[in-house]
């Protein structure tokens, strides 16, 4: 078995080269710590899967010098709203007074993101991608961890000072340190079927971002893409095969969809069921292994929590890990990102996204605009500048700056962010759009 040495060891090893571990990757070799990536497919992920980043990633994105290359490719949602079946307005929230916010909600298909990430980590001296190395084992002692991976040349040992578990949800990383079922918490009965979808909604005068209140057809339909491609995500019968409900489909948008459309008068590029779960590692830390993104925790795709979540697991975990190359920190500091993240996570992630779904389907939706607090919120809002900018920018109880536990008295530059507590009840967290 090969392993790795000299000088051209990384200090820090990432497994999975998704956005999540693509923008580990470059914050840290830009930071002039040497860092390997390692895949075990062949090349990127090319499924769009989620596409709405809150005001949290934004940051992150604009930290890593890529924002203006996002914002390009993508654009910014004008607003998001909540409908009857019929299409009837609910309540909603306009995004039209934060357009000048440098960290506004900006809208790009994840597979996209991942392709202006990996060009930008190819050009960066300091890190490697290792295509095609499938993680096998994995193990630490009091100086170093190491993955043994499977690859076109044979069995390898790879070795750094730390190893970071990028690997998505069936995290290979999580599964060898904590088994192969230890993922607590739960899957949602709601069965949810996701599709990309070209229609026009906008004749129908519906918004960037509208999700439908009703016991059965609950859905969302959300723009993301210039050239009117549509994210069309709803719900379905529990405990069908993939086949039976890809067969349903047409007959779902006939049912719900405005203008009960034929399948010649719109065209679904891609379309996945899939089960959603809202889940969280015992621990983001073990010993030389850290956790991030999905392979940490799980949450359902309302309201994009999962996505902007785990791109702020990226940025905290940056810090403490410069922090510690610098000299700046002792790895105390991964304990506290553990600490906190999961503290984010139980105190914010959870319990809004979990809101965020039910408020679909678990409440009437005759009567959800004078009995929903949120939609109450919203309706406030309209006449109040100050309550929609807050809620607007709730998502931010997500971030939290690490610099604050470097040593006293060291000079580095902190990141422009100030101490926010987690879990603020006095901050409404305001729905974005979606994973």
């Amino acid at each position: 078995m090969q392993t790795t040495d000299g000088d051209s060891k990384p200090w820090v090893i990432i497994v999975g080269a998704g956005p999540a571990g693509l923008l580990l990757a470059l914050l840290l070799a830009k930071a002039n710590i040497r860092v390997q990536l390692v895949e075990q497919t062949k090349e990127l992920d090319k499924q769009p899967r989620a596409t709405h980043y809150g005001a949290p990633a934004i940051h992150e994105l604009r930290r890593a010098g890529i924002l203006d290359e996002v914002r390009a490719e993508g654009f910014c949602p004008r607003g998001v709203c909540w409908r009857k079946l019929d299409g009837t307005r609910i309540a909603g929230l306009s995004n039209a007074s934060e357009t000048e916010d440098p960290d506004t909600m900006t809208c790009l298909p994840l597979n996209r993101l991942g392709a202006i990430l990996y060009e930008h980590v190819k050009k960066q001296p300091l890190a490697t991608i290792s295509f095609d190395h499938t993680v096998v084992g994995i193990g630490q002692d009091e100086d170093h961890a190491w993955i043994d991976v499977e690859t076109p040349d044979g069995d390898q040992r790879l070795s750094a000072s730390y190893i970071v578990g990028c690997d998505g949800a069936n995290s290979q990383i999580r599964r060898s340190l904590f088994g192969d079922w230890e993922f607590p918490g739960r899957t949602w009965d709601q069965q949810i079927v996701a599709t990309n979808t070209y229609y026009d909604f906008r004749k129908f005068g519906w918004e960037d971002a509208n999700f439908i209140v009703h016991p059965e057809h609950f859905f969302m339909a959300a723009l993301i893409g210039k050239d009117g491609l549509w994210r069309v995500t709803y719900g379905d019968i529990p405990g069908l095969t993939q086949q039976e409900l890809l067969a349903r489909q047409p007959q779902k948008f006939k049912q719900f969809l405005p203008g009960a459309p034929d399948p010649d008068q719109y065209k679904v590029v891609n379309i996945s069921p899939y089960k959603i779960h809202q889940r969280l590692a015992a621990s983001m830390r073990v010993g030389r292994f850290l956790l991030a993104a999905d392979a940490a925790h799980l949450c359902n795709p309302f309201g994009g929590m999962g996505l902007t979540g785990g791109i702020v697991d990226i940025g905290g975990l940056f810090d403490c890990l410069n922090g510690i190359h610098k000299g700046l920190a002792d790895d105390s500091i991964l304990d506290k990102y553990s600490e906190i993240q999961r503290a984010k996570y139980n105190e914010i992630v959870d319990p809004v996204s979990s809101a965020n779904i039910r408020r679909l389907f678990d409440q009437d939706p005759e009567t959800a605009g004078e009995k929903d607090e949120f939609f109450l919120l919203c309706k406030k809002a309209e006449s109040d500048p100050a309550l929609a900018r807050q809620m607007q920018h709730g998502a931010n109880a997500l971030k939290y700056d690490f610099t604050q536990h470097y040593k006293a008295g060291q000079d580095l530059v902190k990141k422009d962010v100030a101490p926010i507590t987690v879990g603020s009840e006095k901050t409404p967290v305001a729905v974005s759009v979606a994973d």
